[in-house]
């Protein structure tokens, strides 16, 4: 069975753990320096918050599959929404997690994960498909797009951008 997950970037984490942790009458399932992570089973979703350095607000949203085969089927579904324009990370370290995902934008240009968490990851992570030095959270790739260090990848718009000249 699938999960929810939405990942919001917060400006205090100390803060904002109190106050999420109130708000869902439970701890995090995960803490770290910059990051936190709730499981909740009702309703079913993945909820994380991070200090990274990111515009405070909703980060990225996504699903976590439970099997190799739900991120197969998710993925069918993102190449049917955005054809040619998933980008895949088949291993990822990413938010203190080692995992297969992949990526897709809705139109307004917000950034879609479908992840397999395989294990636990030491540090919050680095992209070793694009090598970003960061999680990768994909933006829409254009002639007038310019992926700063932070930015981490791009997903080619139809233009002549290419995932290589984004996140290479």
């Amino acid at each position: 069975m699938k999960r929810f997950h939405a990942h919001v970037a917060v400006e205090n984490i100390e803060t904002s753990i109190d106050f999420y942790s109130k708000l869902f009458g439970q701890p995090p399932t995960k803490i770290q320096d910059d990051y936190a992570k709730w499981m909740l089973d009702d309703p079913r979703i993945n909820f994380a918050i991070s200090a990274r350095g990111h515009a405070v607000g909703v980060n990225h949203f996504g699903f976590q599959a439970d099997s190799v085969e739900e991120l197969a089927e998710l993925k069918t579904r993102a190449n049917a929404a955005s054809p040619g324009e998933v980008l895949d990370q088949e291993k990822s370290a990413c938010c203190y997690s080692n995992s297969e995902k992949h990526w897709t934008i809705d139109p307004q240009g917000l950034a879609w994960e479908h992840f397999h968490t395989v294990s636990d990851a030491p540090e919050f992570g680095s992209d070793t498909a694009h090598q970003t030095g960061t999680c990768c959270i994909p933006v829409r790739g254009s002639d007038q797009d310019a992926p700063s260090a932070q930015a981490a990848c791009c997903i080619p718009n139809g233009s002549s951008a290419s995932q290589a000249a984004c996140c290479g």
